[in-house]
């Protein structure tokens, strides 16, 4: 029955906020793995003045656990409030000023995290997958460049590249992985991955050795969802078969079971299919857009696609 399922998502940003809103309606076991490698904005701030895990994206996972009742759509807008104005806390969200000062109190990530989804009444719990602040390197084609790879620095820098990224890879190489995520993902019956920003959120994920090596020795099914449209700099070019490509690229041993398409990513060739069909996956068909061709997936449409998968996969 799904409400008894495990479930893990990893991934960072709108894209996971998304799919950890489709499966809170599907089960109360349900753990939340995000990325910490962002430098930009209110999170570049606080990881610069504080020192600490970058905030943001495990902010828009918390938000999207809360509730569809009065309380959890209070503490959501609360959390995703942004300060306005011209003095120092000018654009900082609050969720992300809530979580540092939680943070600086019990001085553990994760104990903090907990406190704060306590406060919430989250359905399910948010972790880091690393236990330190992480930098993305890329390997990058410029269009000004197109002959040679340039090295870029920085997901800011990496999701906005006027060029086209080759690969991906963490400052430090070999971090500390959250041994609450590792223990998540070892225990879950399902796993899923994306949709995302490919490079700067969903193959980061897929590249902390511990946690990798826990997402492929997992007894659990795994299932991606791919984006419904490329990200200009991050995947400008790139066609849904190659976003399957890159993973299997970056996590060659991470088999998969089910990858979820929205129709308008399907060709009539049947290569999506394929490629599917070569890292081990069934290929499901479903309308997942909140409209035609918008680039949000819909977590009414998303949660019938996972329920779906989880009885037929």
């Amino acid at each position: 029955m799904e409400g008894d399922l495990k479930v893990v998502s990893l991934g960072g940003g709108h894209g996971l906020a998304a799919s950890l809103s489709a499966l809170r309606r599907l089960t109360t076991e349900l753990t939340g793995v995000v990325t910490v490698a962002d430098n930009g904005g209110s999170s570049g701030r606080l990881r610069a003045e504080l020192g600490g895990l970058p905030p943001g994206d495990l902010r828009m996972a918390l938000a999207a656990l809360c509730g569809d009742d009065e309380w959890g759509r209070t503490w959501a807008g609360i959390l995703q409030h942004r300060f306005t104005g011209d003095g120092p806390l000018k654009d900082h969200a609050m969720g992300n000023l809530l979580i540092a000062a939680i943070w600086d109190q019990v001085d553990d990530h994760v104990a903090g995290l907990d406190l704060v989804a306590e406060l919430l009444g989250a359905q399910g719990r948010v972790l880091p997958m690393a236990t330190v602040p992480l930098d993305i390197e890329a390997d990058v084609r410029l269009w000004s460049a197109p002959d040679r790879l340039s090295a870029v620095r920085g997901q800011v820098e990496v999701a906005s590249v006027d060029g086209q990224v080759v690969t991906v890879r963490l400052d430090p190489g070999d971090p500390p992985a959250c041994p609450e995520a590792v223990a998540a993902v070892t225990a879950a019956d399902w796993v899923v991955v994306g949709p995302g920003s490919w490079f700067t959120s969903v193959m980061p994920t897929l590249l902390v050795p511990g946690l990798r090596d826990a997402l492929i020795s997992t007894t659990a099914k795994r299932v991606l969802v791919l984006n419904l449209t490329e990200q200009e700099g991050e995947t400008e070019g790139l066609s849904p078969t190659d976003h399957l490509e890159v993973l299997a690229a970056h996590a060659p041993e991470l088999g998969l079971d089910a990858v979820i398409a929205d129709p308008s990513l399907v060709d009539r060739r049947g290569t999506l299919e394929a490629t599917a069909r070569s890292l081990g996956a069934r290929l499901f068909v479903s309308e997942v857009a909140t409209t035609s061709g918008s680039d949000q997936h819909d977590p009414g449409r998303l949660a019938a696609a996972f329920g779906h998968v989880m009885r037929q996969a």
